[in-house]
């Protein structure tokens, strides 16, 4: 297997990785067992690719870590964390200083530098800002059973966890999105937007509950 690659390459486990001729790979590179890389896909320096990713024409800069990936046709910008079990698909594009966490998926979107979408969350036909939050179980919903939409989501905005995000949509910079928010109208920058119906506590009823569950 020949590899075109930089300086201080470092591959752990040669029998348990593939990797295309037409791969570049950077300096001070060290890829674990368990890994794929094919088609153009160019790989910065000083990157460390964990096990167990499949990447596939996908561009990794700079001091950059990829965990459990699955990639296709995207980007990832310098000092960025991926995964793991995360899933980039076409078009996504990850700029500088990014986090992308567990059961992330990014598809034909871009997240802007410093912005972090750490857990559980989708991400679609969409451009977020630079220093962002996009909290767990955030959902840009971007298809109406027809066709698809786009959500924007400016800079240094907060969006909690479990909203849904209903394309199309824009999202102005620092606005604050409560957790459990479904989002329908654009806002205005500085917004702080609430949508949760209001809980009712029944006092003294649990019971009757568990004891139908477990009738």
């Amino acid at each position: 297997m020949k590899i075109n690659h930089g300086k201080n390459f470092c591959l752990k486990n040669k029998r348990s990785v593939f990797i295309d001729k037409s791969v570049k790979i950077g300096n001070n590179v060290t890829i674990y067992e368990n890994n794929r890389l094919e088609g153009d896909c160019v790989i910065g320096d000083n990157v460390i690719i964990y096990p167990n990713c499949y990447l596939k024409d996908t561009v990794v800069l700079d001091n950059t870590t990829i965990t459990s990936t699955h990639s296709e046709n995207a980007k990832v910008g310098k000092d960025c964390s991926v995964g793991p079990f995360a899933r980039l698909r076409p078009n996504a594009i990850i700029m500088d200083e990014v986090k992308i966490g567990n059961f992330v998926e990014i598809k034909n979107a871009v997240i802007g530098k410093g912005t972090k979408v750490s857990h559980l969350a989708y991400v679609g036909d969409a451009e977020v800002g630079e220093d962002c939050n996009i909290g767990c179980g955030v959902i840009f919903v971007n298809y109406n059973g027809k066709g698809k939409n786009k959500t924007k989501v400016g800079d240094n905005c907060f969006i909690g966890s479990n909203c849904n995000l209903i394309a199309p949509l824009n999202i102005e910079k620092n606005s604050y999105v409560c957790a459990g928010t479904t989002v329908t109208k654009d806002t205005k920058a500085d917004d702080f937007v609430i949508g949760r119906v209001r809980q009712e506590v029944k006092e003294n009823r649990a019971h009757e509950y568990l004891k139908k569950m477990k009738d």
